[in-house]
């Protein structure tokens, strides 16, 4: 074993002084590795800064009420009466005596994106009273809260960053109606920083929705009481074909539905240019064996046993595609992990503001992806070098 061992050693260090004679080769193949790399890392940093923004948005001891087989908010429909049922069910969270609720309608207005000068549809939320306290971590930052029965509206500092035309003391015109920007709100880490809150009733009469809600916010004692909550809501008649979710779970699904897409795109991809990179790899390491038939003969000839060559071989493809998948993470820190962007949401047809997250889970998929293409890529020519006849057999 120790004599294996250290004819591996010489064959890798023999191959690894001789890659400068391979440079412009052993360079592009390390660079096919890393584009590779980046563009998996791309879509999946999109997907999972995507998911997290989404599911953090989530509480447990909030409950979410829309129509059942909704996929999104904007194909739901909930009654003023039906609100005013649901205020009276147990479990509920009360302030001076009565329910701390929501009732909210979600609207597509238009806005502007600031890197491209292009228009986006932009999520514009009517919410009563309450509807920020059921949100936690959000804070006015700028300004203050809406008044209640104005044309006042207030825009998440995440959206604020993304789009033009809503900063702090503007006037804008939105679906006919003149708006002014009262206040700006941080929720980091949130969708909610992705919106624009206006006064629900204002918004249901310029909007023409009078009586219609989409969703409705429900604070709980604890979330120990939702279960106790839909099954009260389950049990009423008057309230058949909706569907109560604690707000974790309805982010989850919402989440799960926005990232999926860029999972399917990072690994498509990804790996299409795998099969680049793959192919790059191929060609150097064969090229690698060919430069150093010589070598390798004279080696077989002294001793040395072809799986020392096909190690050998194999060492120097995963170290080279080992650098390409760390020129491809260094150049994914550099120009995007925690950069803020923004996309269409899959669920509401509009904008959502978000951070690339390269979290470790994954840099390891991206490590291991790179050394798979080296595996593969230095197999075969690994193959190809164990089966070197020496020279005097050739002779012979």
């Amino acid at each position: 074993m120790t004599s294996l061992l250290n004819q591996i050693a010489t064959i890798t260090a023999l191959n690894l002084r001789t890659i400068p004679q391979r440079g412009w080769m052993s360079i592009a193949t390390v660079m096919a590795v890393a584009l590779a790399t980046l563009v998996l890392l791309f879509f999946l940093a999109l997907s999972n800064g995507l998911s997290k923004t989404v599911e953090g948005s989530g509480a447990d001891d909030i409950a979410i009420v829309l129509r059942e087989g909704s996929n999104a908010e904007l194909n739901s429909v909930v009654s003023k009466d039906q609100l005013n049922i649901l205020a009276t069910g147990p479990g509920l969270r009360r302030r001076d005596g009565a329910p701390v609720v929501s009732g909210e309608l979600l609207v597509i207005v238009d806005g502007i994106k600031r890197s491209t000068g292009t228009a986006a549809n932009m999520p514009f939320r009517g919410i009563s009273a309450d509807g920020i306290s059921l949100r936690k971590g959000v804070t006015i930052t700028e300004g203050r809260m809406f008044a209640p029965g104005t044309n006042e509206i207030v825009v998440g500092a995440g959206l604020l960053r993304e789009f033009a035309g809503f900063e702090f003391g503007k006037s804008i015109r939105l679906r006919g109606s003149e708006w002014t920007v009262v206040g700006v709100f941080e929720a980091p880490g949130t969708v909610f920083e992705s919106e624009l809150w206006a006064d629900i009733a204002v918004t249901q009469s310029l909007f023409d929705r009078p009586n219609i809600f989409q969703t409705m916010r429900f604070a709980l004692n604890s979330a120990a009481d939702l279960a106790t909550f839909r099954e009260w809501a389950k049990a009423d008649a008057r309230l058949k074909g909706l569907e109560v979710l604690s707000e974790r779970e309805f982010y989850a699904k919402q989440a799960s539905q926005s990232s999926g897409i860029f999972m399917i795109a990072a690994w498509g991809l990804g790996l299409t240019m795998a099969v680049g990179a793959l192919a790059g790899a191929m060609n150097a390491m064969y090229s690698s064996v060919a430069a150093r038939a010589s070598e390798i003969a004279t080696l077989r000839i002294i001793g040395f046993s072809g799986v020392a060559a096909f190690v050998g071989t194999l060492i120097e493809a995963l170290i080279l595609s080992a650098l390409g998948g760390l020129v491809g993470l260094i150049l994914a820190f550099v120009f995007f992990h925690g950069r803020t962007t923004s996309t269409l949401a899959n669920s509401s047809f509009t904008q959502l503001v978000f951070k690339f997250d390269l979290s470790p889970s994954l840099v390891a998929s991206a490590i291991v992806f790179a050394l798979v293409i080296g595996f593969l890529g230095g197999l075969f020519p690994g193959v190809r070098a164990a089966r070197q006849r020496p020279l005097l057999e050739l002779a012979g």
